[in-house]
């Protein structure tokens, strides 16, 4: 049994959550999110609370009880504040910078990357800080993700991509004789 699933999620002033067939939609003041819901999940809005139950129980219908409901609850908060995750640059001619919808990275390759930005996330770069926004908080997550795989923090000289208070733990270096 899911603990988050029992749960009850509450709906805030200025949200308004539907639901249609197996869809579920939740506007806010930032914006629509749309979700489509398993069919072995029944979703009920009443009195200002979304309540999510199970219609069968079987191991699936178990495993996704306390995800759907974990999902909703981030929609419902990415509609009325939406999902910021920052990304910081270290290393020596290490840059990135945004042009149109796609952002450019230098990372010490032979060849600068481009990735492309997702229509549902904004990025800013703010003195060397990427910070990227969206009331999807899987669209934000994946592409920080995405941008931090291209070349992770290493141990030794701490050179690479890490997330905003991101602690990277330091080797030692080789023993002089």
């Amino acid at each position: 049994m899911s603990r988050i699933g029992k749960k009850p999620v509450t709906i805030p002033e200025k949200t308004e959550v539907t639901i249609s067939g197996n869809v579920l939609t939740v506007k806010g003041p930032a914006g629509t999110l749309t979700r489509t819901i398993a069919p072995s999940l029944d979703v009920k809005v009443a009195d200002k609370q979304v309540v999510v139950t199970l219609k069968s129980e079987t191991p699936e219908a178990a495993v996704l009880w306390g995800t759907i409901t974990s999902h909703i609850s981030n929609m419902i908060e990415g509609v009325n504040t939406p999902f910021v995750k920052r990304l910081l640059v270290e290393g020596v001619g290490y840059k990135w910078e945004v042009k149109g919808d796609t952002l450019h990275l230098n990372l010490g390759f032979s060849h600068p990357v481009a990735v492309k930005i997702p229509a549902e996330v904004k990025v800013v770069i703010e003195k060397g800080v990427l910070v990227a926004t969206s009331i999807d908080k899987d669209a934000v997550g994946q592409f920080v993700a995405y941008v931090r795989n291209f070349r992770k923090p290493e141990p030794f000289k701490g050179k690479g991509i890490r997330y905003e208070g991101e602690v990277i733990r330091r080797k030692e270096g080789k023993k002089t004789a």
